[in-house]
């Protein structure tokens, strides 16, 4: 019988993403997954609902990260002041040494057509939560909604620079130029 070990979903994202990135999502059982870490299938299906939430665990912990970032902004706070302080709040979901997990993750992701879609998904999720804390402090529906694309789209060119092999800079820094050339082009939109 196997024994309980701390850290069971951990580990077994980890050994997932190894096996994903070394034979290819679709090649990858559930049951293999497991056995990489001395589990059943049994045992993983009581943590993940399939093999392609292993990759999206945790999806709830970055929108629970932007709309505290909300919540916690100052009364006085303008609209996008709120989206910046979501995406400050959201930097802490990704230290510097989970950058090479990430790394790997993105790489199946972008390998597997229903995974990019999955990943699409929840950025559709995360705009929508976003829009309901921005209306929840009292911001305009399409004021709200402008603010909450916006910085979801800027989280998302963030991420994907953040993972680049050629950076270095923390998240913070990087998500925090992006919301700065955001604002150069938006001013250049003004007629």
């Amino acid at each position: 019988m196997v024994r309980w070990v701390p850290g069971t979903p951990d580990r077994l994202q980890h050994a997932a993403l190894e096996l994903f990135a070394a034979r290819g999502y679709e090649q990858t059982t559930a049951a293999e997954i497991a056995q990489a870490v001395g589990l059943t299938e049994r045992t993983f299906f009581r943590h993940f609902s399939d093999k392609r939430e292993v990759l999206f665990h945790g999806q709830q912990s970055l929108t629970d990260a932007f709309v505290a970032g909300v919540a916690q902004a100052p009364e006085d706070a303008s609209p996008i002041e709120l989206g910046r302080s979501a995406l400050r709040s959201a930097s802490a979901f990704f230290p510097d040494d989970r950058r090479p997990y990430s790394r790997m993750r993105q790489s199946v992701i972008d390998d597997n057509p229903a995974l990019r879609e999955r990943e699409a998904h929840k950025l559709v999720r995360l705009g929508r939560s976003l829009l309901d804390a921005l209306t929840a402090r009292g911001v305009d529906d399409l004021t709200a909604d402008v603010v909450a694309q916006l910085s979801v789209t800027a989280f998302g060119i963030a991420f994907a620079r953040w993972i680049r092999a050629d950076e270095h800079r923390s998240f913070e820094d990087v998500a925090t130029d992006v919301v700065r050339r955001v604002g150069d082009v938006a001013r250049q939109l003004e007629p």
